[in-house]
This record gives C-alpha cells, structure tokens and sequence, in this order.
C-alpha cells in the first residue's frame, strides 16, 4: 500500500534539523529541487608522475598514466569524450610539471587544451627565472578552463616547452581533472 502525504509547509517543532525516513530509508528525491539540478557528472581525474620526454619548443599531447575516478569511463588514451547525452558546459583543471633535467635552461613553458584536435584555451606563458642564468630549470603550474562541449567531443592536455639551446626537456608529475558544470 502506497501512502502520500501532502502539505504546503513543514515547520521544525525543535531541534536544528528535520528528519525524514530512518536509517536505511531509500527516499525518492523526484521533483525536488536536488533532482532538477543533476549532478557534476561525467567526471573524472588522471594523473602521472613519470617523466615524459618532449620536444623542444612544439605542443605535444600530455599522457596520463594513472585514473583515480572515472563516472562514465569517459576517459581513454590520454583523452576526456563527452558521453552521450552529457554536452553543457565542463570545467578542466590540472597542474603541470616540466623539468629540463638541470642542465639546460627554459625561456618558457605553456599549457592548452585541445578541444577536438584544435587548441582551445591556453594558460598564459609561465616565466620564471634562474637567479644566476637568467632563466628557469623546472616548475609547476595550475591550469584551468572552461568549454562548451556537444557529445563526442574530446578534450587533450598539450604542453610546450621552450629551451634556449633547442634540446630536448620532460613534462614532469601532471594532473587532469573535469567535470560537467550544473546550473548554467
């Protein structure tokens, strides 16, 4: 037998809170205000510790070895696919990691997203400098940006790294995060 009850109001008798249900209570939250805002769904976080060799001064697609969550198993080599059903607007963030193994010297280091194969935001260029040189050896940054995305678009990480001597340097720890916003 199913029973409903149906007020205008609900006003607390005492205490700081209402309770409805009791442990263990599956309540059904349909029409509330909590089911029509959804959740921050898809998403997911990856990251790597690892150095990975790169190029001197070219964008290179950042890889990611370790998944520590993944809603919708959206993530697959080295890139987020919006599911299905889940375009609206993302927010991404990470943070960044390169190193020219302390025996070159780095006049700059950026971070963009690819959006599709294209980039689509950039950081802007972090420079940071050697006391003695002139120049930076190693550093992280944190990254973030937001997109607009339909089902089946994805989204890279690409780093670039500038060596004033052309040789070759390594994107240190990194990290990529995502989720899709609500409400907006």
């Amino acid at each position: 037998m199913v029973s409903q009850l149906k007020v205008n109001e609900i006003i607390k008798q005492s205490g700081s809170s209402i309770s409805i249900g009791e442990s263990g209570d599956t309540i059904n939250h349909a029409g509330s205000a909590y089911a029509v805002a959804g959740t921050n769904t898809p998403a997911f976080k990856v990251y790597d510790t690892g150095d990975q060799s790169v190029a001197d001064n070219s964008y290179v697609k950042a890889t990611f070895g370790t998944e520590e969550y993944d809603t919708d198993s959206a993530f697959a080599s080295n890139k987020f696919t919006v599911p299905s059903g889940a375009g609206g607007k993302y927010l991404f963030y990470g943070s960044f990691g390169f190193n020219s193994n302390a025996v070159n010297d780095i006049s700059y280091a950026d971070v963009k997203l690819y959006k599709n194969g294209s980039g689509a935001t950039a950081s802007p260029q972090q420079f940071m400098y050697n006391d003695t040189t002139g120049f930076f050896r190693s550093g992280v940054f944190a990254y973030t940006g937001t997109l607009t995305l339909a089902a089946g678009d994805y989204i890279e990480v690409y780093g670039r790294i500038d060596d004033i001597n052309g040789s070759s340097m390594v994107f240190a720890s990194r990290s990529f995060a995502g989720h899709k916003l609500i409400g907006v």
